[in-house]
């Protein structure tokens, strides 16, 4: 009985890793592409667009992380591989969104973390970084 608990104990604690991780590429991917050091941005400037941004990104990977492994059923290490892809693949593409919805909108999306209002664009990144996880959720199940 504790075997069976050690193990499934150890394939929790390899997902949670791999989950952490994905979301570390997460936060870090949001640092490259918008202006100055996002950690500043938070806890110093206090920013509600950065933080906006990054909860919606945060969000969206542990969604897609969460249904990449329900999708994962069997076999640890070809779960643990598909898990960190389909991540890395919705990291790319929540980027790709804020670069597209930057280059179709007037303004640098970028810029507008340092604005002391929020942003509606922020709202837009958001809801972009929220679906992606959501089809791609969708495509997994």
């Amino acid at each position: 009985m504790i075997v069976p608990l050690l193990i499934e104990s150890g394939v929790v604690l390899a997902y949670a890793v791999a989950g952490l991780l994905l979301m570390l590429v997460g936060y870090g991917v949001v640092d490259l592409i918008t202006p100055g050091k996002l950690h500043e941005l938070l806890w110093t400037e206090k920013s509600r667009n950065a933080s906006i941004l990054v909860a919606s990104n945060l969000l969206g990977v542990a969604i897609i992380v969460a249904v990449a492994i329900r999708a994962s059923a069997g076999d640890l290490v070809w779960g643990l591989v598909s898990t960190i892809v389909y991540g890395v693949i919705g990291i790319i593409i929540m980027a790709a969104s804020f670069l597209i919805v930057d280059a179709l909108t007037p303004g640098r999306l970028g810029e507008i973390v340092h604005s002391e209002t929020v942003h509606p664009a922020v709202w837009v990144n958001a809801s972009a970084h929220f679906g992606i996880a959501i089809i791609m959720a969708s495509a997994l199940l």
